[in-house]
């Protein structure tokens, strides 16, 4: 699902690294250089803010009060670099719903962000519908477009992205993939797995299926 994300972080760098990580997951991200111009937006709520508590003119604490006065339940991720245990608590008294202590990992950003999603507008996986970085999956029809051109799957290959997709940064072997896309009544050699996933890499590229030795395969979304 394309969730719409407002980013405030006032380093231009970091800005645009968060960015580029939040929109890789199929989220629209609009980001704000400074506090002000994030302001003027309140009244077009996005579904998720990330605010970064230090900004150049007015800082997090009143965007977020601002924010929850008008939308109470909007979710807000909290950044920052100063007093973690300080910041942390008075987010959270602010209302704020996450926080994260500078330096961090975007891909720990990414991965609250989602777990913060998935519990307010529900687990992605139940759609029907998955927005997953360029490719539109739907689970109804078993079919997947990029950029409103279909990308033609067998059964099997999407049966198995459909398996990595439920176990998203999870690693799963050769049996366990023959029992989910085969059935347990499967007799056979386990490289047919190999064969599928090359076919599932081929056709969707911009996949990130990785290759564990001697064991299986994880899809990661970063």
């Amino acid at each position: 699902m394309s969730f719409n994300i407002y980013l405030v972080e006032d380093d231009p760098n970091l800005n645009k690294i968060l960015k580029y990580y939040l929109t890789n997951q199929g989220w629209k991200v609009r980001s704000f250089l400074n506090g002000k111009d994030a302001e003027k937006e309140i009244v077009n709520p996005p579904d998720l803010w990330i605010l970064d508590i230090m900004l150049p003119d007015i800082d997090g604490y009143q965007l977020i009060k601002s924010i929850k006065d008008k939308y109470p339940n909007l979710p807000v991720i909290f950044i920052s670099a100063r007093d973690a245990d300080m910041d942390r608590v008075i987010g959270l008294e602010f209302g704020s719903d996450d926080y994260l202590a500078k330096p961090f990992l975007p891909r720990e950003l990414v991965i609250r962000t989602k777990n913060i999603l998935n519990r307010v507008y529900g687990d992605s996986n139940d759609l029907e519908e998955i927005q997953l970085q360029t490719y539109k999956i739907s689970k109804k029809s078993r079919s997947v477009w990029e950029n409103d051109e279909i990308i033609e799957l067998t059964n099997k290959e999407f049966s198995l992205l459909e398996l990595f997709l439920k176990n998203n940064n999870t690693a799963l072997s050769r049996d366990e993939i023959l029992d989910q896309v085969w059935g347990d009544d499967y007799f056979g050699s386990d490289r047919v797995v190999d064969d599928l996933v090359r076919r599932l890499r081929s056709k969707m590229s911009k996949l990130n299926i990785e290759t564990i030795y001697g064991f299986g395969y994880r899809m990661n979304e970063i």
